[in-house]
């Protein structure tokens, strides 16, 4: 007695048997009507894996010993990371989709990535309250990507509220490259580490305001003198780079509690 072929599933369960390579993604098309779109969008994808690929090479540099290749890894994440947002906006190739997998690779490039490297490189010296210090700095990054997920589109685009993780990782990564360069060993500085680590780590998780950057017009004109500035930039950042861009982010994270003690101090003068 033969069995009967079964018949193929109908219905909201149809969706769980679909093949595994196989996304759907619903959204709505220009005059609000539910619309499903099946696969996802390859150029922004294909710059978030490049990003997730760096974090996870500086990581095994990072065990290796490679220090000064892994801080320097991470900053490339963060170029990565820049661009992938810009492309998809670019092409109108936003998705779901996109901002989760962006936010699983920034995770692992700007929050186990440095935590990694700066346990390896000084905090690994100092036992159970380094690896403490470093899943601060982990467990903040994972909270300030929640966070900023859930705010978008409901808090002012041209501030962070917190600050955001690629720049701590910045303070991190850099501290790292910059020192370590020097032939410097992290467990002679593994206390000022610890400090700048878990500092990073609590700024991520505050209500401190930075500033974004993303009302900047990039596509508009701009004097003759601008592209001169930005080759100025660029050279000056080539020509140390370890250092130079440890005194940006530096200059970058402590201008957010700067500007709260400012607001602070104006507030009880106009009282």
């Amino acid at each position: 007695m033969s069995e009967r072929p079964e018949e193929p599933a109908s219905g909201p369960d149809a969706e769980s048997l679909l093949p595994i390579d196989e996304h759907v993604e619903e959204g709505h098309d220009a005059e609000g009507r539910k619309v499903r779109h099946r696969g996802i969008y390859l150029l922004p994808n294909l710059f978030t894996t490049a990003n997730l690929f760096a974090g996870f090479y500086a990581i095994i540099n990072a065990i290796n010993g490679n220090f000064y290749v892994a801080a320097a890894t991470v900053f490339v994440a963060m170029v990565l990371d820049s661009l992938d947002g810009r492309v998809a906006r670019l092409t109108n190739t936003q998705s779901a989709f996109g901002a989760e997998y962006d936010s699983l690779s920034d995770m692992v490039a700007f929050g186990v990535a440095p935590a990694i490297l700066a346990f390896e490189w000084a905090l690994g010296s100092m036992g159970k309250v380094g690896w403490m210090v470093a899943f601060i700095y982990v467990a903040g990054a994972a909270l300030r990507l929640a966070r900023f997920n859930t705010q978008i589109g409901t808090v002012d685009k041209r501030y962070f509220i917190g600050l955001a993780s690629p720049a701590a990782a910045g303070v991190v990564a850099g501290t790292v490259w910059a020192f370590s360069d020097f032939g410097i060993q992290g467990s002679k500085m593994s206390f000022v580490v610890a400090l700048m680590v878990a500092a990073a780590g609590m700024l991520m998780v505050s209500n401190i305001k930075y500033y974004s950057f993303k009302d900047l017009d990039l596509k508009g004109r701009v004097p003759f003198v601008a592209i001169l500035a930005v080759v100025l930039v660029f050279a000056v950042v080539f020509s140390d780079p370890p250092r130079i861009l440890l005194l940006i982010f530096l200059a970058y994270a402590a201008s957010g509690p700067v500007q709260y003690l400012l607001r602070l101090r104006r507030r009880k003068t106009a009282e």
